[in-house]
């Protein structure tokens, strides 16, 4: 599992800069199962600023866990801008912590449409400002992998917590 990963791995820069900034994240998975989780998790002390991962594979489990809105599943689909955004925020706003990451693609083999190709996902990142200071805000990127299911989905987390250190370090 570390085929993209880089030296160092993203998972460790992504450590250095919470704990240097003292905050937190957490992180909703659709398509990456769990993974990122799993790749935070790998760096020793993670502790100090990883605090859950929620696996929403279904649609019944983003609704439920993430309070991800109804009409995004049913107008867009789990695969979509809006739900990823959703996710992001829902996963930062229940576990109160600084940063929120969501992933929601089609890993494939099978799964893929012409407007939404296997190795599709949307990569959500929500921030939570102060209280009153307006700068809690989420972002959304698509991306397009190619590979096995196993590759799309190691370059999927790798690709999320990339975005993820970006946001990180943009607020510097």
């Amino acid at each position: 599992m570390r085929e993209f990963a880089g030296d160092p791995p993203v998972e460790e820069r992504v450590g250095d800069a919470l704990r240097d900034a003292g905050e937190t994240v957490a992180t909703a998975e659709s398509c990456t199962g769990g993974l990122i989780g799993s790749l935070l998790t790998d760096v020793p002390g993670s502790s100090d600023y990883f605090d859950r991962s929620v696996v929403t594979y279904s649609y019944d489990a983003k609704l439920e866990a993430l309070a991800v809105p109804r009409e995004h599943l049913d107008r867009e689909g789990a695969v979509s801008e809006p739900v990823a955004r959703a996710m992001a925020r829902g996963v930062r706003d229940t576990a109160g912590v600084d940063w929120g990451v969501a992933t929601t693609g089609v890993a494939g083999p099978g799964g893929g449409t012409e407007e939404k190709p296997v190795g599709t996902v949307y990569v959500g990142v929500a921030y939570a400002g102060e209280w009153g200071s307006e700068e809690s805000g989420a972002t959304v990127a698509r991306y397009e992998f190619d590979g096995s299911r196993t590759r799309i989905k190691e370059r999927i987390a790798r690709r999320a917590l990339a975005d993820l250190i970006e946001a990180v370090e943009s607020r510097r």
